[in-house]
Parts: structure tokens; C-alpha cells; sequence
């Protein structure tokens, strides 16, 4: 909630208000933009093992008060703390892997040609901005500073307005492990602030996770300077279930990958396309895992998945489903907006979809879970292919060639599993195609997203 210059934060289970923040005016922005190129200059020299030692010290700071960090998450946006101290110690990972691989992936490349010398470098940009969403408040901006930062980049971050701790507490954890003021800077600014931020010839590139409508918005600014993007938006993955699937196990990991951070994940599984011959079993075996799943008090441990992060969330979401029944859809199990206080919304499961509405075209970004049969393989990838998304999707069979076949060649995605549910590893590219955005996240392929890939030729 904000009023004029300043943003209320709240925790999305109780209601209660955490914090108000003031924004930055804009000669606030401009001076910490000019800190932030002024560090850079210096920053840029430093060396691989220096970047990393204090990298290393982010790692350290990460887990040594990992409960502090994951309690923060919970309070401002609703995420269960087992699932928050899962997020730091990922974030702790994220930061050791470029620590350690850095240099590594960035090495000159020797390139014979018929030069006395030739090869490719790879040298810092500058300042770097990203705009990073609620849902994971830790971990998508560790999985891009980590990264920027050891390449010799400095970094900016735009936080999501009811995660603005989080964002501070990040620039802290940098400051703490050593980093230089100015290499890691949280802007507390909204929205309208951000293409003047990218008109500033300070920034050289930008890095989005959130809507099509703002990573659209954030590119137009961002061409219009001639400046680079990364872009990871929406997705609807489709998990396509065939008949030799293993139904309880299917259910198992369509229930995790449906649930994790109560649906609020871009690589959540959202659609579960089934073959008719094990459909209706798989639907009884889905029902029965997400009937069980406990939700509730994000604080207990035994809870499985927690509250939406904001009530404006949940209705969006109820909408989509009202609209689709109205339309057809039938509702299996929950569809109903509980009594009470927080942003809670029951594990939902709709059937009978069809094209056109929300619940088969658009993406569901909350605990509810689409499941639409088909006839055989083929109709099953056709279905899955049919979105205009395309950031990650899975098969689940027994016969794992097969699976991989459906995965790496006929599914139209940037991450595609076998038998798991779809999710982030800081050492395989992360990203997506389509409307899901473009450009790759985390392994080498992220590191050299931002960096100046520079030809050297000596006759």
C-alpha cells in the first residue's frame, strides 16, 4: 500500500502492518547512481580472488543467520518458513558456485587464426539493473548479483514494494561480507521511476523477472537506449503424464510442483495434461495428494504451503477461476475463498477446460492446477506447445528414453524435465522462449549475459 511518497509493508497471513518505507527522490536516485559508477571504476580492477573472498562471505553471512532471512521472507510476503530456509541456503549455493567458477568462465578464449594472436575476452559492462519480483525475494536477486558481481559489474536493484526489507537486508549482507558501498545498491523507488533510471547513461543493461506487461514496458525502455535486456516472465508449464507413469509418483511431484510457494512460482506446474487411458486415475491419486496437503500458518513447520503475498493477488486469481467456470470448467476440489484474515486460497484442481478460457490459456499464479486430457502423445505435446508461454515443462513416464525424447526435442521450452517437477540449479542455464522471455540465468551461460565479449586481434 502506498501514499505518496511512501510504501506499508504487511504480513500477507495476519494483516498486520511491518513497516513503512520512504521512497527515493530523484536526486537521491541520481547520487546513488553516481556512487554506484564511481565504485564501479575502482571495482572493475579488482581481481577474480578478491571478488570471490568476499563472495564467499555472503555465502557464510547467508547461513550462519539463515533463520533471520527466511523469517523476514515469511512476514513480508507469506512464504512457509521450511520453504524460506530452503531459498537462503540455495541463495548461499548460488554464491559459491560463482566464487569458485568465475575466473573460470570468464578465461580468455584463444581463437587460432592466421593473427599472431587472436582471442576473446571478457570484461565488465558497468552498472547493472534489475527488477526482481516478491515471489522469491532472496534468491532471484542472488541469482543475478552473484553472478554481475563477480564478473566486475556492480550492481542495482528495483525490489518488488512488499519485499522492500528484503531488499535491504541484501544490501546489508554485501555490505557486511566486504563488497564496496556503491557495488550493490537497493533503490527503493516504484515503478514510474524505472525508465528514467534506464535513461541514465550510468545503467548499460538491465535484468527483469516478473509480468509480460513489465518486461515488455522494461525492453521498450531499454531498446529505445540501446541497452540490453534479460527477460523471465510468465509461464503456464505443462507436465504431460503418459500412460506408463507411475500414478502415485506422478501425483507426488505434480502436487509439489503445483504447490511449492503456494503456486506463486514462473516454473510452477500449472498444466497437467493427462492420457486418457490413466486420466482418471491420475485425477482421483491428484485429488487425494492435494485434498491432504496442509495449508496454513506459514510460521509452522508442518505446514505445506502458506497465504498468497497480497489479497489483490487472490482475487486476480479467484476470478480467473469464477470466469472459467462460468464458461465450463468444473471445479474438483477447492475454488472457494476461505473466512477469515490473511490471503489464504485452498489447493484448487479444475477439469473440463477448454481454449479460451483463463484456466487453459493463461497463467495461474497461485495453487491451482488445470488438468486437460488428451488423446495420445501427440495430442498431448500439441496441447502443451499450444501456449504462447514457454519456460519450463516436464514428462513424467516410466520409459525414460521416451520421456527425454518429448523433453529435449518436441516440448517448446527453455527447461524441460524428466520424472521431477521443473526448478532453478545455479549450475544449468536458467530461462525461457516465447512470451516466457528471453536470455538465460545462472551456469556460464548466465555470467556472460552482462559482460563486453571482446575480439583481440595482434598482426
Amino acid at each position: 500500500m502506498s501514499k505518496k511518497n511512501t510504501v506499508t509493508t504487511s504480513n500477507p497471513a495476519t494483516g498486520k502492518e511491518l513497516a513503512v518505507y520512504t521512497l527515493l527522490t530523484e536526486k537521491q536516485i541520481e547520487k546513488k547512481l553516481n556512487k554506484a559508477q564511481k565504485t564501479w571504476l575502482k571495482y572493475k580492477k579488482t581481481s577474480f580472488e578478491s571478488r570471490a573472498k568476499r563472495l564467499y562471505n555472503v555465502a557464510s553471512l547467508l547461513e550462519n543467520y539463515k533463520e533471520t532471512y527466511a523469517k523476514l521472507m515469511v512476514n513480508e510476503m507469506g512464504k512457509t518458513i521450511t520453504e524460506a530456509i530452503g531459498e537462503v541456503e540455495k541463495c548461499a549455493w548460488v554464491c559459491r558456485y560463482y566464487a569458485e567458477n568465475a575466473e573460470q568462465f570468464l578465461a580468455k578464449e584463444i581463437i587460432e587464426t592466421e593473427a599472431e594472436k587472436s582471442y576473446v575476452t571478457f570484461q565488465p559492462i558497468g552498472a547493472v539493473l534489475a527488477i526482481m519480483p516478491w515471489n522469491y525475494p532472496l534468491w532471484q536477486v542472488f541469482r543475478f548479483a552473484a553472478p554481475a558481481l563477480m564478473a566486475g559489474n556492480v550492481a542495482l536493484l528495483k525490489h518488488a514494494s512488499n519485499v522492500l526489507g528484503c531488499g535491504d537486508a541484501i544490501e546489508k549482507i554485501f555490505l557486511d561480507a566486504g563488497f564496496p558501498k556503491g557495488a550493490f545498491t537497493h533503490l527503493k523507488v516504484s515503478s514510474k521511476n524505472i525508465e528514467k533510471i534506464l535513461d541514465n547513461p550510468i545503467v548499460k543493461a538491465a535484468t527483469l523477472t516478473g509480468s509480460e506487461a513489465a518486461g515488455s514496458a522494461v525492453a521498450s525502455s531499454a531498446g529505445k537506449n540501446i541497452k540490453k535486456t534479460v527477460l523471465e516472465l510468465g509461464g503456464s508449464d505443462a507436465y504431460l503424464i503418459l500412460e506408463d507413469a507411475d500414478i502415485q509418483e506422478a501425483a507426488e511431484i505434480c502436487t509439489n510442483g503445483r504447490l511449492m510457494n503456494a503456486g506463486q512460482s514462473c516454473i510452477g506446474a500449472k498444466r497437467f495434461i493427462v492420457l486418457e487411458e490413466v486420466y482418471d486415475k491420475f485425477l482421483k491419486a491428484f485429488k487425494k495428494k492435494m485434498k491432504a496437503a496442509k495449508i496454513g500458518d506459514p510460521t509452522d513447520k508442518n505446514t505445506k504451503y502458506g497465504c498468497m503475498a497480497r489479497k489483490d493477488l487472490r482475487k486476480e486469481l479467484h476470478e480467473q477461476v469464477k470466469k472459467s467456470v462460468r464458461m465450463g470448467a468444473k471445479i474438483e476440489i477447492g475454488g472457494e475463498i476461505p473466512k477469515g484474515k490473511g490471503a489464504f486460497y485452498p489447493a484448487t484442481i479444475l477439469t473440463n477446460l477448454k481454449p479460451g478460457m483463463p484456466a487453459y490459456d493463461e497463467e495461474l499464479f497461485g495453487p491451482v492446477a488445470s488438468v486437460i486430457k488428451a488423446k495420445n502423445e501427440k495430442e498431448a505435446i500439441k496441447i502443451a506447445n499450444s501456449s504462447k508461454f514457454g519456460l519450463g515443462g516436464a514428462v513424467i513416464t516410466a520409459d525414460k528414453k521416451r520421456g527425454e525424447r518429448i523433453a529435449a526435442e518436441e516440448l517448446e521450452a527453455g527447461c524441460c524435465f524428466v520424472n521431477s517437477f521443473v526448478k532453478s540449479d545455479p549450475r544449468l542455464p536458467f530461462g525461457g522462449i516465447k512470451t516466457s522471455g528471453y536470455g538465460r540465468e545462472l551456469s556460464h551461460y548466465g555470467i556472460k549475459e552482462f559482460v563486453n565479449i571482446k575480439t583481440v586481434y595482434v598482426a
